[in-house]
């Protein structure tokens, strides 16, 4: 019922005049409340999550993100994925932009109910905007660069900090490296849970 509520609330909302007429990016197809992983990306993409209202969907983020849970041996059935930002962030030719600072300070207070209601003990940042997010939410004092993979204590839970499954974040971190993370995720993170 709390995550009902959340929906609705994420869907009544309005603060960002950039966001009008855009998809409100959470509901069921998230992923299950009890995941042992909550993945948190950046924002829905307008040819993924903004079309389909399933983050990390559709486009090629989607489908790098696809790939890269086959290697930590994840089903995306079994993990919920949300963003720090709902809505889907444009520049004025309609391509898809970077969340502002004030978009991703209105979306706090929902990834921080969302983090209250799905409670997977394990939380994996993807991308240097997710680990400022969570961040702001209660402090860790990482950085993307330098503990990238690092599984670290974090709110009662553990965070493990990744790039971005996206092909611009290829520039920094090949993607051959992203899927030796998240093999390492699977095995070193996860599996012990399963046991």
């Amino acid at each position: 019922m709390r995550f009902e509520a959340q929906v609705a609330e994420v869907q009544a909302c309005r603060p960002c005049p950039a966001m009008e007429g855009r998809r409100r990016v959470l509901g069921p197809a998230n992923g299950p409340l009890a995941a042992p992983a909550l993945f948190v990306a950046e924002a829905p993409g307008r040819l993924g999550g903004d079309r389909t209202g399933v983050p990390l969907t559709s486009d090629q983020t989607g489908r790098n993100f696809a790939r890269l849970l086959a290697e930590a041996r994840l089903r995306r059935e079994e993990v919920f994925v949300t963003n720090a930002v709902l809505c889907n962030p444009r520049c004025p030719r309609g391509l898809n932009r970077p969340p502002a600072r004030p978009e991703i300070a209105n979306c706090r207070r929902h990834l921080a109910a969302t983090l209250q209601i799905v409670a997977a003990p394990i939380v994996v940042s993807l991308g240097a905007v997710a680990l400022a997010a969570l961040d702001a939410i209660e402090p860790h004092g990482l950085s993307l660069r330098e503990h990238v993979g690092q599984p670290t204590p974090w709110s009662g839970r553990t965070l493990v900090p990744l790039y971005h499954p996206g092909p611009r974040a290829q520039i920094h971190r090949p993607f051959a490296l992203q899927a030796a993370d998240f093999r390492r995720l699977g095995d070193d993170t996860i599996a012990p849970l399963r046991r």
